[in-house]
This record gives structure tokens, C-alpha cells and sequence, in this order.
């Protein structure tokens, strides 16, 4: 699942590693997707360490007596480095490299950030974890971000980088995916549910 709204989201900003908190939006999306999970029968819940993930996730496990969340760093966000705050328009101005024609566009990496490759190798070891750590079963409640959604497509379900970058995850929205011991499946993927606040133009350009 991605987190709640943040102000960033609105101005369509990167945020990458840069701590953004939920807006006052993100908090009524984070109390919708609680009441909307509440039945859910989950068996962890963990999330990326940054404040938005942290606090989406702790709101639906209030609803869950018992329910503890587990921080995991490597649930974060892609670290945009200089990119982070700007908007695509500034880092087109500031970085020309990044927005020129064929350097890739969504696939560069940011000036003192990461590549979308090592997102992946994060993600593939807590993928890694979590199969080994459920291997009996089990529903797991993943809080994080769209990069870390990107990087799960090309991880679990072998998408090539366009593929899996050709998704705009949108703030609160649930995605489902079953793990096998090798691969998986996708049940859902970028869904809102109806209750939940509206998050029109909360995604930015190109890149999560």
C-alpha cells in the first residue's frame, strides 16, 4: 500500500528520503483505508521508516487490537538526493541531463540519489524476508511508497524497469500480490477504495 497525501504530493514534488509528513488529506485518507481494512486478518504489518508510511500504517493498525507495525528502511522511498523538494520542471531546468531525449527520462538517476537498481536489491532482500518469515502463510500489510511499488513489480513479477515504472501509484491506494517461493501474482493493483478522500493531481510527473 502507498501512504497517505502529503503536501508534497499535492505540489507534486519529490520527496524521496526527505521526512514530508501527511497532510491534513493524507491523515482523512489513512482513517478511511483503517475503516476500510478493518476486517482484514493481518498477520504483520510493516513499513517503510519514513513519517507518511509510519503514520498511514499505524492509523490501520490502531484498528487491529494487537497489531504491532515493524519500521523496515527498506521499504523507503527511492533517495532522489538533489532532486528531492523540486518539482519535474525545476529538476528538467536544473539537471537538463535527466530530461533530455533518450537519457531515459523515468530511468535516470538523480544527481546524489539512487538508482532504480538498487531500490530493486533493497526490496528483493525484504521480499526475500518476508517469504521466509511467512513461508506457512499469511496477510502481510506492506506500508511504503510508489518507487518501493515499482521496484516490487520488477521484483516479484519479473516486469522489465518500463513496465514497472509505466504505473502511477497514487497516494492510499492498495495493491494486492500473493507470493510464491519464486514469483508471484498480482490480485490488485492501484486500487482506491470509495470511502476513501479524493486524491486528484496528488501524483507527480514521471517519477513516484
Amino acid at each position: 500500500m502507498r501512504h497517505g497525501r502529503t503536501a508534497w504530493n499535492l505540489e507534486r514534488r519529490f520527496q524521496g528520503h526527505t521526512d514530508v509528513p501527511l497532510d491534513a488529506t493524507g491523515l482523512a485518507q489513512a482513517a478511511d483505508l483503517a475503516a476500510h481494512l478493518r476486517g482484514e486478518p493481518f498477520a504483520a504489518a510493516i513499513s517503510s521508516d519514513l513519517g507518511r508510511a509510519l503514520a498511514t500504517a499505524e492509523c490501520i493498525a490502531d484498528a487491529h487490537p494487537g497489531l504491532v507495525v515493524e519500521p523496515d528502511a527498506r521499504w523507503r522511498e527511492m533517495r532522489f538526493g538533489a532532486w528531492e523538494g523540486l518539482t519535474w520542471p525545476q529538476i528538467a531546468e536544473r539537471f537538463p541531463d535527466a530530461a533530455a531525449p533518450n537519457s531515459g527520462g523515468a530511468f535516470a538517476t538523480p544527481s546524489e540519489g539512487e538508482s532504480f537498481e538498487a531500490v530493486c536489491a533493497r526490496v528483493a532482500t525484504a521480499v526475500d524476508a518476508l517469504r521466509a518469515r511467512f513461508a506457512n502463510g499469511g496477510t502481510v500489510l506492506v506500508t511504503t511508497h510508489a518507487g518501493a511499488l515499482h521496484a516490487l513489480l520488477q521484483v516479484v513479477l519479473g516486469r522489465t524497469a518500463a513496465e514497472a515504472l509505466s504505473i502511477r501509484f497514487e497516494p492510499a491506494t492498495l495493491t494486492r500480490l500473493r507470493l510464491h517461493a519464486r514469483g508471484g501474482e498480482l490480485l490488485e493493483v492501484n486500487v482506491r477504495p470509495e470511502a476513501l478522500h479524493d486524491s486528484e493531481h496528488s501524483a507527480p510527473p514521471r517519477r513516484p
